[in-house]
């Protein structure tokens, strides 16, 4: 969706570009105004009895100018107008899929309502979404609207550099967190322990060998080595950037806290890592359902269908941040791999699906890898996982 309107952004500029490059007549209201402004002269002059000959066909002369002035700027708008609708009949060469209305009953508009306000609540816009509550009358938990109000201040605190809040949460919701596997914790914490290494202050140091003594013993047992490589970092404090350890000044590490932190947040709450309305406007704006909607109109003039639910037969152009799943396609069959037909890789260091491996399997369960003149066993493969 995004791409979308920067697109539709650029057509706009271009189309406003376009009018005001080659349009040399005067704005419709500038000549409006000077005409009217010509009328009360006019009105003037016949009321003091100064007006002649002159006057009145001075004033034919403006009323035509101005007309002649006000055809031309249309013209000129009509022209961007035209133009503007071929560049976008250009750029989205597909139109978006048409359906029967999916929201006619009132509980589907309801759902639908509740998304949208949830939508606005989640991504902070909390005077928006209070004026969608009211005006539509959907019925959002108050409980929902809290958590969204303290994930949106402690993001906040984390883009000011304040971890106190984020720590907090994370103290509290450590169970949650371990049963993830998620590192959010130590994260926050090694973040401020760089915080305070790379500090200017004098005590910089020892401020942070007392923090990490402090707040490191609970990880030390997952993050051994991350842990003495932070250790290790401290000899090289004063010029942290020109060591073996100067991918622990990058300003990374600090921006990475503030999306894990709303992932783990969200997940907390039962809801998604990602706002759904956005992925919706992602997929739609960037032309997924177009194209999924082409490739079920040529199946079903070829009187074809899918082999598989969980499988598209075209390419779909999808963010990373979109892409769920293992998209590897076989080299051999060119289909694309699935939980039951997973990628596999033989000695040889080639992958290949599962079914494509049982298949090129001699007597003795050795396998010759399609790409090279290695000789492996089928047993000796290891998933791979993308």
């Amino acid at each position: 969706m995004d791409a979308s309107l920067k697109e539709l952004a650029k057509l706009e500029k271009l189309a406003s570009n376009s009018s005001s490059s080659k349009g040399k007549s005067p704005c419709i209201t500038d000549s409006l105004d000077s005409l009217i402004r010509s009328l009360r002269d006019t009105r003037e002059s016949i009321q003091t009895g100064a007006a002649n000959e002159t006057t009145f066909s001075g004033l034919s002369q403006k009323v035509d100018s101005t007309k002649k002035d006000i055809d031309d700027r249309q013209k000129e708008i009509y022209n961007s107008l035209a133009k503007f609708g071929k560049a976008l009949d250009k750029r989205f060469t597909t139109p978006l899929p048409s359906y029967q209305p999916l929201f006619s009953s009132p509980e589907a508009v309801a759902a639908l309502e509740r998304t949208i306000a949830r939508h606005f609540l989640r991504t902070g816009q909390f005077e928006t979404a209070e004026t969608f509550i009211s005006e539509s009358g959907v019925n959002v938990d108050p409980t929902m609207r809290s958590h969204f109000l303290d994930l949106h201040r402690i993001v906040t605190a984390l883009k000011a550099q304040d971890i106190a809040p984020a720590l907090e949460w994370a103290a509290c919701n450590r169970a949650f967190l371990e049963s993830r596997s998620s590192p959010l914790e130590f994260h926050l914490h090694r973040s401020q322990y760089l915080r305070l290494l790379l500090s200017p202050h004098p005590s910089n140091v020892s401020e942070a060998l007392n923090y990490a003594k402090t707040n490191f013993k609970l990880f030390y047992p997952r993050y051994a080595a991350d842990i003495n490589k932070l250790m290790n970092c401290m000899t090289y404090a004063p010029r942290l950037q020109l060591s073996p350890y100067a991918d622990l000044a990058s300003p990374a590490l600090h921006y990475d806290l503030e999306p894990m932190f709303a992932k783990e947040f969200c997940a907390n709450l039962g809801m998604s890592r990602q706002v759904p309305l956005r992925v919706v406007g992602d997929l739609g704006g960037g032309g997924a359902l177009a194209r999924i909607e082409k490739g079920r109109k040529v199946m079903r003039e070829r009187k074809s269908e899918w082999s598989q639910a969980d499988e598209l037969p075209i390419e779909i152009p999808l963010l990373p941040e979109n892409r769920y799943h293992s998209i590897f396609a076989c080299p051999v069959s060119k289909e694309q791999s699935t939980d039951t037909n997973p990628p596999m890789m033989m000695s040889c260091g080639h992958v290949i699906t599962k079914d494509s491996l049982q298949k090129l399997s001699k007597p003795g369960g050795r396998v010759k890898c399609p790409y090279c003149p290695n000789e492996s066993q089928v047993s000796a493969a290891l998933r791979m996982q993308f």
